[in-house]
């Protein structure tokens, strides 16, 4: 069961029904971060709340609006470093649909304990008979469905030479995330046990994941070295096993490499390096664009990827106009050929 931390949501805290709510998804498994992302979200809310004098149990989809102009205004934290939307403001759009989703799911639970009847936040939804051909009414605000985006070859290098500065630790890290196309919290927390050198193959557990789903993955030659070397430094550190990337500061010598520690990392190697749209996601995204760039089917991707379904493997492959069209014209050659040889022998 996932531990939360009220102290850091005492909002959340103080309300009886947004804590019970929150603890029960807690109780039911939901990931870590998902916990996390919800609280901070909820009490955000119920702190606009308490300085609109707004009862949260009585709110009309007038105040929710309140919240979303909030969401939308507020200084983006990468100001200037917005490159898709660059207003400098606001939440980016995913961000925004998960603060509602938090809040909608809230007064669901409202609704289910018959505290009110309607939920004021709604959703897209299909309505038989009002709409036709299967469109759905739209949300309190549209979702927007970006290209993700990955480096290309000079980013890449920079990317690379700015890591070549950083321990082995977070070097053997990089690798690894975008060998087997890690998420974050999937690379900080593995163990010992979970990679196996004699097969290159490294086990991502079922509880480390988004969608827990285990699979397992394998990693390159190439990082084969790295780890090594990163074992000879982990052993100086701690001999135990457990927790495979381990705190080398003071502070918290030998305990295991957080999530936040991660990003901090990967925000210096973006500073250094220039590619300031590099993030801890961006080595997933890469190499599953890259998977696709070599042939491979989008099956074998997903499943290589831990999704349930294409269409989420789908959303992570980046293919610039240029690929796409060496591809149709490959595809397109093939089948003149195919076409050309059918004509002959049937003309013959």
């Amino acid at each position: 069961m996932t531990h939360i931390r009220w102290e850091r949501y005492p909002r959340v805290a103080q309300s009886a029904l947004a804590r019970t709510w929150l603890q029960i998804q807690a109780n039911l498994g939901l990931a870590p971060n998902t916990v996390e992302a919800y609280a901070r979200a909820l009490n955000e809310y119920l702190e606009l709340c308490l300085r609109s004098e707004i009862v949260p149990e009585a709110a009309t989809k007038e105040h929710i609006s309140w919240y979303v102009h909030d969401l939308m205004t507020r200084p983006n934290p990468r100001g200037e470093n917005i490159f898709v939307l660059d207003s400098g403001v606001g939440l980016a759009n995913a961000t925004l649909h998960q603060r509602l989703t938090a809040i909608r799911l809230w007064y669901d639970y409202l609704i289910e304990e018959g505290i009110r009847e309607t939920n004021p936040v709604g959703r897209g939804r299909y309505t038989p008979g009002k709409i036709v051909y299967g469109k759905q009414e739209r949300g309190l605000i549209s979702r927007l469905r970006k290209l993700p985006w990955v480096p290309d070859e000079e980013q890449w290098k920079s990317i690379i030479e700015a890591t070549r500065q950083e321990p082995v630790r977070n070097r053997v890290m990089l690798a690894l995330a975008y060998d087997a196309a890690l998420r974050r919290e999937e690379l900080c927390s593995l163990l010992t046990s979970d990679i196996d050198p004699a097969q290159r193959l490294l086990t991502i557990r079922a509880e480390t994941t988004k969608n827990r789903r285990a699979r397992i993955v394998p990693y390159s030659e190439a990082t084969v070295q790295l780890y090594v070397n990163y074992l000879q430094e982990r052993r100086a550190l701690s001999r135990a096993r457990g927790p495979l990337f381990l705190s080398d500061s003071n502070r918290n010598r030998t305990q295991p490499i957080t999530i936040w520690t991660w990003s901090k990392v990967i925000k210096g190697i973006a500073e250094r390096s220039g590619v300031i749209q590099l993030s801890t996601h961006t080595f997933r995204h890469l190499r599953l664009t890259d998977l696709a760039r070599s042939g491979w089917d989008i099956h074998e991707i997903a499943t290589f990827a831990g999704h349930r379904s294409v269409e989420s493997t789908l959303q992570y492959i980046h293919l610039s106009g240029g690929e796409l069209a060496s591809k149709i014209e490959r595809g397109m050659n093939s089948l003149h050929a195919w076409r050309m040889k059918m004509m002959a022998e049937a003309l013959q």
